[in-house]
């Protein structure tokens, strides 16, 4: 008796179901048929080149390279273009500087479509903010930019610039042509790891380390995300391959960033570290910003002061100092 009178209930319940998943399928194409308007209209003053009825431009470049193609469209369209992705996700690429500053000092808020995919792995930190929020960290930030703190480290570019330019004399005794992208992404890699952590921290962006390897698969699958639309949602590219290796490279390098800080967070500790650090010709980045000042109290980054006591709530990989060191 019980299944025969629970089985009207479920049908019910069932066709309930199937309807409000009708009804809100209908409300986001409707949403995306507006978004597709509203950004046609704002770019149809800009020719471009013919777009895919579907794919729109993302099937062209990754068929012949994204990199290629853009230069290719950059020369046929010199002051800027509209580039699709689908149907549903359109950029303006500007190439023409008088271009740029008109688009730029509009105030506009960030395109979610793309700093949204870095926030697994950065947080909401000064990259992807704007508005109050985005002056808030920018203000944390601001000594660690003054002048005579950036001076010092003009040697420190030098170092690793002097490194790069001796593997490539290596290579050009070869007589061969040899690809410098990977050795510039590195150097860019290893200056940051001094600045930020000390030369003692730079061994985190030698090649063979699990963080430059993390490093390099974060920074390769988001401008893959960027020319698959597919992927666009996030739901559908975390059950991908690609999306389950992005979170798993996230969780490595946050878990070398969350390392370095709670190691010189107890070094700060101690007193005689103090004096070390405040002797130095230079500070590290890290140094600056543990030891910045909001309101009264000190900014130690893992959530350990609140709102009500320091007018912010830092949190982990959700502040400035994450964004700045998982970057």
């Amino acid at each position: 008796m019980m299944p025969g009178f629970l089985s009207p209930s479920l049908s019910h319940l069932g066709l309930w179901a199937s309807g409000l998943i009708l009804v809100l399928g209908f409300l986001k194409l409707i949403s995306l048929l507006l978004r597709r308007q509203k950004l046609a209209r704002a770019m149809d003053s800009f020719p471009g080149p013919p777009t895919h009825w579907f794919f729109g431009h993302s099937r062209e470049m990754q068929q012949t390279g994204s990199l290629d193609k853009v230069v290719s469209w950059a020369h046929q369209f010199p002051y800027a273009h509209p580039l699709w992705f689908g149907q549903f996700i359109g950029f303006l690429n500007i190439y023409e500087p008088d271009y740029a500053k008109a688009v730029y000092s509009r105030g506009d808020p960030k395109a979610a479509d793309v700093y949204d995919f870095l926030l697994p792995w950065i947080g909401k930190g000064l990259l992807v903010l704007d508005g109050p929020k985005w002056f808030q960290h920018r203000k944390l930030l601001t000594p660690g930019f003054h002048y005579d703190v950036l001076k010092p480290y003009v040697a420190v570019f030098a170092e690793s610039v002097s490194a790069m330019l001796d593997k490539w004399e290596e290579k050009a005794r070869e007589d061969k042509c040899f690809d410098i992208f990977s050795d510039v992404g590195h150097m860019a890699l290893d200056t940051l790891m001094k600045c930020t952590f000390g030369k003692g921290y730079s061994g985190l962006s030698q090649r063979g380390s699990s963080y430059y390897l993390a490093v390099s698969d974060l920074t390769l699958l988001i401008q893959q995300r960027m020319q698959s639309f597919q992927y666009y949602n996030d739901f559908v590219y975390r059950l991908s391959p690609d999306g389950r290796r992005f979170l798993r490279a996230c969780q490595v390098a946050h878990d070398h960033t969350d390392q370095v800080i709670r190691e010189r967070k107890a070094a700060l500790q101690d007193e005689k570290e103090q004096r070390k650090i405040q002797n130095r010709r230079h500070l590290d980045f890290l140094d600056i910003l543990l030891d910045a000042q909001v309101g009264r109290c000190r900014v130690f980054v893992a959530g350990l002061w609140h709102q009500e006591r320091c007018g912010w709530e830092p949190r982990p990989h959700n502040s400035s100092l994450k964004t700045f060191l998982d970057f």
